[in-house]
């Protein structure tokens, strides 16, 4: 079991850090983090490869968790990021933009694939790029990756990655150049990148708001992380998770309440038990759920680190 190649000050006895109601240093937040990390990923079982950190205003991150952080493994659908961010950085060069329109066929349409074009039932039909990226991120549509790949080819993501400084964060070219599998990262690179795209060094201020704006949306991911906070909670978190076979990811950031980013987390698990069941009871899933309130709170008074970024007050509707 991975679960602790590293977990700072998981080993080490009760301290301030173990029992104050919310540390009140970036250290003893790490701490903190590190503790709830190991208990809940060895009470899951199987395998974790993890990286998280703590953004401490004097200097870098601190380190809480690094568990088998450089091992290149399958990211799934938490590599839908790295593709948001290939098919972005061409809307900041102007090769492409949000409102254009992409054709949305028979042909495209994964079958039984998680999203909502699979449900549509009636093709051809055209989207906006924007609304192809926006059921991406959110309710993590397979069929959108297709869509991307139509004005985002799979080298030329690869490209992208790399020319960002993420040689393990790619895609997995097949024989139709338009296509690809999500393919590999590892947890510190999807960290990195995570930590560039709120370091504003990315993306363009515009595609950053914008990419952030899905991850934290009400509608993104909300089994994981987010399962058991209000909605203010929830909108304090930008997160994307992945799940395939026996693997379920997940990795996002979570910002203190001015909307700076104070935890980054990339949390790989596999070979846990009931590898059939994709919903919130599986142990991986039921472990990030337990996580995500505690480390909030071991971050509650840290300040964060870089930009504001600040999300619109969202309200239900009903209609008219």
């Amino acid at each position: 079991m991975a679960t602790a190649g590293t977990a700072l000050g998981a080993a080490t006895p009760a301290s301030a850090a173990d029992t104050e109601a919310a540390p009140t240093t970036p250290a003893r937040a790490a701490r903190r983090v590190a503790t709830v990390f190991a208990r809940h990923s060895t009470e899951a079982g199987g395998n974790w490869q993890a990286y998280v950190s703590v953004a401490d205003p004097a200097g870098a991150p601190v380190v809480a968790v690094a568990a088998d952080a450089d091992r290149r493994i399958e990211a799934y659908s938490v590599n839908k990021i790295a593709v948001a961010t290939a098919v972005l950085d061409k809307v900041d060069r102007g090769l492409l933009t949000l409102d254009q329109r992409v054709d949305v066929t028979a042909a495209i349409v994964v079958p039984g694939g998680d999203g909502i074009f699979s449900l549509d039932g009636a093709y051809p039909s055209s989207v906006t790029l924007g609304h192809v990226l926006a059921n991406l991120l959110t309710v993590s549509d397979d069929t959108a990756v297709r869509l991307c790949g139509l004005v985002a080819p799979a080298a030329e993501i690869n490209t992208i990655l790399v020319g960002k400084g993420f040689p393990n964060t790619q895609v997995e070219p097949v024989a139709n150049p338009n296509r690809f599998f999500l393919g590999t990262s590892t947890p510190r690179e999807t960290h990195d990148l995570l930590r560039a795209l709120v370091g504003g060094t990315l993306l363009s201020p515009t595609s950053t708001a914008y990419l952030l704006g899905l991850l934290r949306s009400p509608v993104a991911f909300t089994d994981g992380i987010r399962r058991t906070m209000s909605s203010d909670e929830r909108a304090r978190i930008a997160t994307k998770a992945g799940w395939f076979a026996d693997a379920r990811h997940e990795a996002g950031v979570i910002f203190d309440r001015s909307g700076a980013a104070v935890l980054t987390y990339a949390l790989f698990a596999d070979g846990q038990a009931d590898p059939d069941n994709f919903g919130a009871t599986h142990p991986a899933v039921q472990a990030r759920a337990a996580m995500g309130p505690k480390f909030l709170t071991a971050v509650d008074r840290i300040a964060g680190t870089g930009a504001a970024y600040r999300t619109a007050t969202r309200r239900p509707s009903n209609g008219g």
